[in-house]
């Protein structure tokens, strides 16, 4: 999702305040609260297909997995990322921070925000490529529970995986490969993950793939299960 310039500083609070009756969300920057615009199909397809395939495999355990409207805690900024798993325990943690920070004493406020993800992922667009990429994936490393952050991106079929053991570096994945969330101990297919997205990657994969299953067939014609009989 793109971002719209803020024309002032504001507070934390007043940001907190302001988000529970926004006509649209809203990321907040160093002070600054920026519009996020709407999303693209393919973003959309993306951000659902991987929150399906984590949300099916991490069923029965003591994850959570939110999607876009849950924001993350990252220092003073907060951040929609477009899906990310968090601990149950780091949940119920970040109940007991956010009402030692209430003045209420009340963790309300953190109905609507994480502080301790394991994972984040996001959807590159042409808008968020580099600050995703760059500033947005260094604030992120900032955060103590955090072991992967994830860039799908919606253009061409990638995948980037930073990962917190291997010092942040970047692994990639392409259609064809599997990418087994460490973290998670979930494994997901590249493939599963850019479903029902036509972008030119994907669709070129798919009718090699089809090819292929036509050649194998055409190889190996299917036989029949009942015995030949010879005439005398």
């Amino acid at each position: 999702m793109s971002l719209n310039y803020a024309n002032s500083k504001i507070t934390e609070e007043q940001y907190l305040q302001g988000e529970l009756v926004a006509e649209f969300k809203h990321e907040f920057i160093d002070g600054e609260a920026y519009a996020m615009a709407g999303a693209s199909e393919s973003h959309n397809l993306l951000a659902g297909n991987i929150l399906a395939e984590l949300k099916n495999q991490l069923k029965g355990t003591p994850c959570r997995t939110f999607i876009a409207d849950m924001k993350v805690k990252v220092a003073n900024d907060f951040f929609y990322p477009d899906v990310m798993v968090v601990y149950q325990q780091d949940i119920a943690m970040d109940g007991v921070y956010a009402a030692s920070q209430s003045g209420t004493g009340a963790a309300n406020d953190f109905d609507y925000y994480k502080q301790s993800p394991v994972i984040i992922v996001e959807i590159l667009s042409k808008s968020t490529r580099k600050f995703d990429k760059n500033a947005k994936r260094l604030k992120y490393q900032n955060i103590s529970t955090l072991e992967e952050y994830v860039l799908i991106d919606q253009s061409i079929a990638e995948i980037e995986v930073f990962k917190k053991k291997e010092h942040w570096q970047a692994f990639y994945y392409y259609l064809g490969d599997a990418i087994t969330f460490e973290s998670l101990g979930v494994t997901v297919l590249v493939e599963d993950i850019y479903y029902q997205v036509n972008n030119d990657d994907v669709l070129a994969f798919l009718q090699e793939k089809n090819q292929t299953a036509v050649q194998d067939t055409n190889a190996n014609p299917m036989q029949s299960p009942y015995p030949t009989i010879q005439k005398p």
